[in-house]
């Protein structure tokens, strides 16, 4: 399994980090384990079709005024032309 290693973290940090791993039950190692994962992988992120979604939610009374033509096109005439 890859491992990592912090250079240079400022006491206060290093207290800090301590101090939240004990809170959490859990060893230093594990407490900056889960700090990548839900930096890497929020489980709060919303996706754009969600968000799209939110945006659009209050239009459910909308309807867009849309009539289709029922006129058929006239084919076209290529016999005046010369394709050789």
């Amino acid at each position: 399994m890859p491992a990592i290693t912090v250079r240079n973290l400022t006491p206060e940090i290093h207290r800090a980090l301590k101090a939240r791993a004990a809170a959490n039950g859990r060893s230093a190692e594990a407490e900056v384990r889960m700090i990548l994962q839900d930096a890497l992988f929020p489980t709060d992120q919303v996706g754009l079709g969600s968000q799209i979604h939110a945006i659009f939610a209050d239009l459910d009374d909308f309807e867009l005024d849309i009539t289709r033509e029922n006129t058929p096109d006239e084919p076209l005439d290529f016999s005046g032309h010369d394709y050789a």
